[in-house]
């Protein structure tokens, strides 16, 4: 009987580049998926080439395609990705009751107070060995889902147009007017507060930002000033120096309220801006770990906020979101 060459593990992950690249569009950002260097990414890409005898990417376009070949290759390539996934969701659901490893993104607004509860809960309940984080926006857990680097996201985005994935709602907040301690003027109209103080708010390139920016046009409220930053720490702290105002929930409040950031934080005076938190998994691969983690996420966060941010963050809150 005549065996095929074997299948090596730096196969594997050479394909695994092969795909992040073709999903994000540039190499660099297709190594730092998968926490790589650029040029990491570049010797996998090549070993294949040298493998097949083929060239795989047209580097002489900005951003570099994939070649007939190359798109073949990436065709197959996730085909074998997504079988090796299925094989070992098979082998956790018959093989043992634990489940050995776990990819987890966490929303970077709530990761430093989802960190540590959240690991405890799956080593102690679920039997987790090797549990790798990622914390980022929401745009970073789509690729990592999509890409089959993670296998559950607690997000703010439920990316409801991808298939094949459970969710289950953490929150729904509303946001909050956040003013320097010092300011005393009128909080009545956004008007009001943008005629002393600039806008310090997230990026449009962050899922709150466009949320916010939405919002803003549909009340044809339109900014004089704007300081925008993607990290909710990095507003907090210019809002605290009273270099503006901001529109921010309760729980992207906690990291700012737990370094005692000298904040106002009054009710917003226009209604019907919220986000809401869900923990994303792909369907049917981690048993009832998802559900369980969208309640430890759902205790802990609303624990927090009414420990930092008190009575207006806790009213600001709704748990049972669907």
């Amino acid at each position: 009987m005549t065996y095929p060459r074997q299948f090596s593990p730096g196969m594997v992950r050479s394909l695994e580049v092969l795909v992040a690249v073709a999903e994000t569009g540039q190499m660099r950002s297709g190594a730092k998926l998968l926490g790589l260097s650029q040029p990491a990414a570049s010797h996998h890409i090549a070993a294949l080439e040298r493998e097949y005898g083929v060239t795989l990417l047209d580097r002489t376009t900005r951003p570099a395609r994939l070649t007939l070949a190359g798109a073949r290759l990436h065709a197959q390539a996730v085909r074998i990705l997504n079988a090796m996934v299925d094989m070992e969701t098979e082998m956790r659901r018959t093989g043992q009751p634990s489940i050995s490893m776990l990819r987890v993104g966490v929303q970077a607004s709530v990761a430093t107070t989802l960190t540590a509860p959240l690991v405890s809960l799956v080593q102690e309940r679920y039997g987790v060995e090797d549990m790798t984080l990622h914390a980022g926006q929401s745009g970073d857990h789509e690729r990592l889902l999509r890409t089959k680097q993670a296998d559950l996201a607690i997000t703010s985005d439920p990316f409801l147009d991808l298939d094949g994935l459970e969710r289950h709602s953490v929150l729904r907040e509303s946001f909050l007017l956040v003013l320097p301690a010092s300011d005393t003027g009128p909080v009545d109209s956004l008007d009001a507060v943008q005629a002393r103080l600039p806008l310090v708010r997230f990026a449009n390139s962050t899922y709150a930002g466009r949320l916010i920016t939405q919002h803003l046009r549909r009340l044809r409220f339109e900014p004089g000033r704007v300081i925008q930053a993607d990290r909710s720490s990095m507003i907090t702290s210019c809002v605290a120096q009273g270099m503006g105002f901001s529109l921010l929930t309760p729980t992207l409040l906690i990291d700012g309220m737990v370094e005692n950031m000298a904040l106002r934080i009054c009710p917003l005076p226009v209604a019907g801006l919220s986000r809401a938190l869900t923990v994303v998994a792909r369907k049917g691969e981690l048993l009832d770990l998802p559900a369980a983690v969208a309640a430890k996420a759902k205790t802990v966060l609303s624990d927090q906020v009414a420990r930092f941010v008190g009575d207006i963050g806790t009213q600001a809150l709704r748990v049972d979101a669907t």
